[in-house]
Order: structure tokens, then sequence, then C-alpha cells
């Protein structure tokens, strides 16, 4: 079973859902019934565990909530309970993530702004200062910690020094990091802290997870715009009774459960960034060789997932680049900054150095067939 499951699948370098290892996808081949005894009590460790990881503790005020569907569900549910009727979010936006949850803002016809920044920059704290202290109505602060639309790393504790020295509360969409790259959620005094199982977690798509402030989720009660995405009414429901309140992702949840215990097995969060960090350093070194240059300086670069700028060459496309990829078992990103055409290669996931060498030779070889001469030169930053 586990060498069918090996040769079958092809390997995702993307940001996630990313490759899985073969006893993750062991795990979901049970049925579980959700009401169970049993299966609550797996839902009730993985909360417990949640929290663990996170650094944070329910005697401590927080709560580790279950939602259904994907990152983008948390996001919303979390805007959608916990800002109140008479709130206002500032959006903090450096890529496409960013966007979103303002657009998930404006959707909710929530009282919103924004700050902007470049995508390979983050957001200007001096900005940031400036429009805490003019708009009073301000309530909330939205961010996103590892923007994959290049593979940026914005800065929490400085945003969250300014933010909560403001009097205001702070959410973090934290869905490409939480589980490798250390954020201190306690010693920020964070709010609501979004992530997904299958990222970092390195399990399977299917909910969404949300650390929260319990008093910050409180003191909006009444204020929820959706029936589903509850976030309030999720958590009595999960006291009450250990349930989700409408069907849940049991599968996705057995997935998790093995996914937390290879997590352990690696050694943790520190041992799973190492890893990461290695496969991003032959990453990079590889690509220069072959020609490639990355679109971000160092000093901002996540090892979540890195951009890269098309080669100058007339003969380059990327659908074709793409599929012949593909063709050799490797997935690669297509590109999402607004302003300049870049593909994306993710760092994360079931992959070892050895998977990204593999991929390198793959892709230095798909270069030679399409004809391409690539100019081999120091790293170059966006402009």
């Amino acid at each position: 079973m586990k060498d069918s499951i090996v040769k079958k699948d092809k390997l995702l370098f993307t940001p996630g859902p990313l490759t899985t290892s073969p006893t993750v996808k062991q795990a979901m081949l049970h049925d579980a019934g959700s009401w169970h005894y049993e299966f609550n009590a797996l839902v009730r460790q993985a909360r417990e565990e949640i929290l663990s990881l996170a650094g944070v503790t329910r005697e401590k005020g927080y709560e580790a909530i279950l939602m259904q569907g994907s990152g983008t569900y948390g996001v919303e549910s979390v805007l959608s309970s916990a800002i109140p009727q008479n709130g206002k979010i500032l959006v903090l936006a450096n890529g496409a993530y960013g966007e979103r949850m303002l657009q998930i803002a404006k959707t909710l016809k929530l009282d919103n702004a924004v700050l902007r920044s470049s995508e390979d920059a983050r957001p200007n704290l001096d900005e940031l200062r400036r429009i805490l202290d003019e708009d009073s109505n301000i309530t909330h602060v939205g961010m996103i910690h590892c923007e994959t639309t290049t593979g940026i790393l914005n800065s929490v504790d400085e945003v969250a020094q300014i933010v909560k020295g403001a009097g205001r509360r702070i959410i973090l969409d934290a869905m490409s990091s939480f589980g490798a790259i250390p954020i201190d959620i306690a010693g920020n005094d964070l709010d609501f802290v979004i992530t997904s199982p299958n990222k970092c977690l390195e399990s399977v798509p299917g909910f969404s997870i949300v650390i929260a402030r319990r008093q910050a989720l409180l003191d909006a009660e009444g204020a929820a715009r959706s029936v589903s995405l509850d976030l309030l009414a999720q958590l009595r429901s999960f006291e009450a009774n250990g349930q989700f309140r409408f069907t849940p992702p049991t599968h996705a949840i057995l997935a998790f459960m093995q996914a937390l215990k290879e997590l352990r097995e690696e050694g943790g969060p520190e041992a799973r960034l190492k890893r990461y960090q290695q496969n991003h350093a032959v990453l990079l070194k590889g690509m220069r060789q072959i020609g490639f240059k990355s679109c971000l300086a160092p000093e901002v670069q996540s090892c979540v997932i890195t951009a890269f700028y098309y080669p100058k060459d007339r003969h380059f496309s990327f659908t074709d680049f793409y599929h012949r990829l593909s063709d050799k078992g490797f997935i690669i990103y297509p590109g999402k900054v607004s302003r300049i055409d870049s593909f994306r290669i993710g760092n994360i996931g079931h992959l070892t150095t050895g998977d990204i060498e593999a991929l390198l030779k793959a892709v230095e070889l798909t270069i030679h067939e399409m004809g391409i001469e690539m100019k081999k030169s120091p790293e170059c930053v966006c402009p």
C-alpha cells in the first residue's frame, strides 16, 4: 500500500495543499462516526495539541476552535464573528491574501481601511502608527504572517507592538507559517491566529484552525454575520458536547491526528523549520546555478515559498514549463505577483533536500528541452 501511494503521487512544491506522508494518507482509510465518543475524543485531543503548539493555554484565556472549510473559511469566520457591529478593521496588504482579507471585510459590509505596501516590502510601520493615531474608529488590525504571493515574511512582533500599544486587537493569518515559523502568540497578546492543517502541519485540507483569546470573542457576542461560520457558536458546541455543530470533516481529522504524531516524532516545529530552511537553501543555490533570479531580498524572504522571475528568453512559456515538469512528476506554482512575470516553488510539506535536488535536475533538463539559454549571474532583488 505504502509503495503504491509513493509511486502514484507527483511531488507538490506548493505552499499547500502539499505533499503528505504515506501514513497521513493511510490514516484516512477509515470511517468515523461524527457523533461517536471516540471521534469526539480525537477532536478534543486535537484542540489541546494545537494550544500546546501555539504556546498558550486555556487557563491563560485561549481557545482552539476548528471550523469546517479551507483556511479562507477560517479568516471569514473570524472577521464575521469577532468584529462588533460598530467595529472597523484595518487590513495590512502586501499581496493577494491581504487583499482577500480586505475583500472579505467589504463583502461582510464591515467598516474597513487598508494600508497597502509593495508586494516585495513589509508594511510601513510609521504609516501604521499614523493611521491608528488618526482613526479612533479602528478596532481591529488584520495582517498576513507569510504572504505566499511572493513568500515574504511580515514582522508580527513589530506590528503587534504598535497595534496592542494603541489598544487595538489583532487578527493574524498564519496560514503558511504556523507549525514551523515561530509566532509568540502570548507575548504579543495576539487575539486571533488562523491557520490550516494542510500547510506546515503537513496534513490534508478540510478544516481551518482558529486560536482565539476567549475574551476577544466574547466581547463580540451577537455580532455573527453567518450561521455556519459563527465562531463563538462553534466553540460553545465543542464545550457542550465535544461536537462540530454541522457535519465534521471526519477523514481530515483522522489525517490531522497522524500528522500531529509525525510532527512530534520529527522533533516539533523547531526541527520542521530546520528541514524547511535546508530545503530552501538547496533550492535557492540550485536555481541560481541554473540561472534563475528570485524576487525578494534575503531579509524578507521566508523559507515557505520562493518566487522566481521568468527567464528573459522568447522560448519560455510558463504553461509549457509547468506541463513538462508535471510530466516528470513535479508540480510547482504559478506566479501571483501583479507587476512581474514570475512563478513560485514551495519548500514545505513532506519533502527533503533530496526531493529538492531531484526537482532542480528536472528544471535544468526542462530548460534545455525548451531551448532556453540561461545567464548565470549573482542574485537579483525585485526593483
